[in-house]
């Protein structure tokens, strides 16, 4: 069997075997419920959340009580990214309706964030979507301009999860601070990837997925800074602090302690190896005429290449790639069923017809340089096949011989 190459670690990556190796014992043998403390099962249970939850604090310097009892938990646990960011948006905005109905967020922004904004709209909010330029970087001079008194949230990602391009968010978080307005980032591309501190950005609530940095699916994090104030998204029970309802899901909250604690450690050796990756694709895509590659290469994610292919659809390499074993993508999973232009490559300017011709490469901690020259060997002819068959070539050729 032909060995199969994954290039969209953007999407998911595969559970790291520690990571696995870590949560087993919750499913079948440490099994207690972990709200129920009376007995030694759910105290066994409810000291490995709270361990958990002492590892993500470490990761991102928030506060945990675990880790310096003078401290109050930040961190809170959720089914994942979509969770955090619906329950910060959600929340932040209803709980501090009385100061204002205005928010600001960005034209590049997760379908989480981007949905539950209009959403909102829906009900009253007014929302202020600030564009970015040329590179997939919000412009700070817009974001300044749309900041308002009776603006009461603005919400940033941290890193774009079609172009990697990161976000100036420390600088936001300052002038968010100065103004007193509460700021959110969605912070579940860059884990892993960038050096995430919560104090430093200046962040009062921060969202994260596990299964971006190689946990199990299904379990993410909320950070809220001590003070803040917002509405529960899920009502029930006393779990997460009164905060959120529902069962702790002990097996995969173990699992994203374990692996946020193994990115936060070994971040500087993944990193290292992904720029080197970026770099070895960025070059091999010199020899492929009439290709372009969307944000800056030196602001955006190590693992992260955005690139578009003149004149042909991706939707055909991404097929002819996957008959080759090859897996890459056209932009965001969470919009991949879509056959509309990426909202986020046209808020930076791109046509229709070249927002249609972009893939997204990302990388992992396995992926080899080999796996790089691979797939561009292979991309050159596919290229090339698809611009015969490309009534836009055609034109292109013919009008470039009148020139």
């Amino acid at each position: 069997m032909k060995k199969r190459i994954y290039f969209d670690h953007a999407a998911t990556t595969p559970v790291d075997p520690a990571v696995f190796e870590a949560m087993k014992p919750y499913f079948c043998e440490t099994f207690g419920n972990a709200a129920n403390t009376v007995y030694s099962f759910g105290r066994e249970a409810a000291q490995a959340v709270g361990e958990a939850r002492a590892k993500v604090a470490k990761a991102i310097n928030a506060g945990c009580r675990l880790l310096d009892s003078r401290q109050k938990d930040e961190v809170y646990f959720t089914s994942g990214g979509t969770e955090a960011d619906v329950w910060a948006l959600t929340g932040a905005a209803y709980a501090n309706a009385a100061k204002g109905k205005h928010i600001v967020t960005t034209k590049i922004e997760h379908a989480a964030v981007m949905s539950t904004c209009a959403q909102l709209e829906k009900r009253g909010f007014e929302v202020t979507y600030v564009g970015v330029d040329a590179r997939g970087v919000v412009r700070l001079d817009k974001l300044i301009g749309a900041l308002r008194p009776d603006t009461v949230l603005v919400s940033v990602m941290a890193a774009n999860n079609e172009t990697g391009a990161i976000q100036p968010v420390e600088e936001i978080g300052k002038l968010c601070a100065e103004r007193k307005i509460l700021f959110h980032t969605d912070a579940v591309q860059a884990a892993g990837a960038l050096d995430i501190d919560v104090k430093k950005w200046n962040v009062d609530m921060l969202s994260l997925s596990a299964h971006k940095f190689y946990g199990p699916k299904g379990i993410g994090a909320l950070y809220i800074r001590k003070g803040v104030k917002i509405d529960k998204l899920i009502s029930g029970g006393h779990q997460e602090f009164s905060q959120r309802g529902g069962t702790s899901n002990v097996p995969l909250i173990v699992g994203l302690g374990a692996a946020i604690e193994a990115a936060a450690t070994q971040r500087e050796t993944r990193v290292r190896h992904l720029k080197e990756l970026k770099a070895r694709l960025l070059s091999r895509l010199r020899e492929i005429d009439y290709t372009s590659v969307n944000a800056d290469p030196e602001r955006t994610l190590p693992g992260t290449v955005s690139v578009g292919f003149g004149f042909i659809e991706s939707e055909g390499l991404l097929t002819s790639l996957d008959l080759n074993g090859i897996a890459a993508s056209s932009g965001s999973a969470c919009a991949s069923d879509s056959l509309e232009p990426s909202h986020v490559l046209l808020a930076m300017g791109l046509s229709h017809a070249d927002a249609q011709g972009v893939l997204r490469f990302s990388f992992g901690k396995s992926n080899t340089v080999a796996e790089i020259d691979t797939c561009v060997d292979l991309l050159k002819d596919i290229v090339a096949k698809r611009r015969e068959m490309s009534p836009l070539f055609a034109e292109f050729k013919a009008e470039k011989k009148f020139v």
